[in-house]
């Protein structure tokens, strides 16, 4: 015989799985923040061919801007890698510059520096642009890693304003702060393309406006769904707080 079933107890409804966003065939973005009608109809065609390493993480990242960079331009090709390999290279390499701040043992020459002196011809010779797409610990990583293969391939190259005493400079600083950069001269990976074809493009300044234009409006829509990020206090060493207590005591 079937024992009643208690008063008190319910059956709870049947859990539905969570719905998926929807994303766009187009752009790949959710369609809250489809950016279609910031892209150009088709990919603008330039002479410089730009290769993107892009971390393995860095596909996981919202605001990585990589896969917008590849929808705008048509001569754009991204690797997932931690490093750069010969493979990775076209067949008949151009002449080839990257992409990265310099360090004490890496001096880099500037934007500026490359567009007024010979050391490429890049006005009648297409140049070949490597980027490294990271996180700053991660491309340190990635190019320490790569030095084999850029050895006597590409020419280091930094944006004009790499200052590692200031803060602020790019577009996320600037106008929406959705993400810090460590210092001045680093930007997101897009603005530096941009900003690095705008130099070496014979119509530098169209393909420079279309691809800043993109970024703004990415940040102008993921702004309405990320918090702005404060700037985390510094973290005094203990000797520092040592120091400080003592001259309040004093």
């Amino acid at each position: 015989m079937e024992e009643p079933e208690h008063p008190t107890a319910s059956k709870s409804p049947p859990s539905s799985p969570p719905q998926r966003r929807q994303i766009c065939s187009h752009c790949d973005r959710p369609l809250p923040v489809c950016l279609c009608y910031a892209l150009p109809a088709t990919p603008l065609p330039t002479k410089t061919k730009i290769l993107i390493i892009r971390h393995p993480h860095e596909s996981r990242h919202k605001l990585n801007t990589t896969p917008l960079i590849s929808k705008t331009l048509l001569n754009a090709t991204t690797v997932s890698s931690r490093r750069l390999l010969p493979h990775h290279l076209p067949n008949q390499s151009p002449p080839a510059i990257y992409l990265f701040p310099p360090s004490p043992t890496a001096p880099a020459v500037t934007l500026s520096q490359l567009k007024s002196s010979n050391l490429l011809n890049y006005e009648t010779t297409p140049l070949l642009l490597i980027v490294f797409d990271a996180t700053w610990k991660h491309a340190k990583e990635m190019v320490s890693a790569s030095e084999g293969v850029l050895k006597g391939l590409a020419l280091r190259v930094c944006l004009d304003g790499v200052d590692e005493n200031v803060t602020g400079g790019s577009i996320y600083d600037n106008e929406l702060v959705l993400r810090k950069e460590p210092f001045g001269g680093c930007v997101s990976t897009l603005e530096a393309v941009a900003r690095c074809l705008g130099v070496i493009e014979p119509n530098g300044d169209e393909v420079q406006g279309v691809l800043i234009g993109v970024l703004r409006e990415m940040v102008r829509l993921q702004a309405g769904f990320l918090k702005p990020l404060k700037p985390r206090p510094k973290m005094l060493k203990k000797s520092k707080h040592k120091e400080e207590d003592s001259d309040q005591l004093g």
